[in-house]
């Protein structure tokens, strides 16, 4: 496969991802209490373990994030 169709593939994967992880992190910092309503009527789950889990889930897609689209993406910009 020809590096720039990596270097293309991983820019749109990273732009995605990022726009995710932009998404989520101010929806969660401007509306936590609607999403938290909303998660607790799916699941019963107490306010300190939502707290929790959604600051987890930003660390871990913000870390899978930099591993898997960013940290590839400017390594194939080195190369080329």
């Amino acid at each position: 496969m020809p590096i720039e169709t990596l270097t293309s593939f991983f820019m749109w994967c990273t732009i995605i991802n990022a726009s995710i992880l932009i998404y989520s992190s101010l929806f969660l910092w401007l509306a936590p209490d609607f999403i938290y309503r909303i998660q607790s009527k799916w699941f019963p789950i107490s306010r300190d373990t939502f707290n929790i889990v959604a600051y987890s889930y930003l660390g871990l897609f913000k870390l899978l994030f930099l591993v898997f689209s960013l940290a590839p993406y400017l390594a194939l910009l080195i190369l080329a």
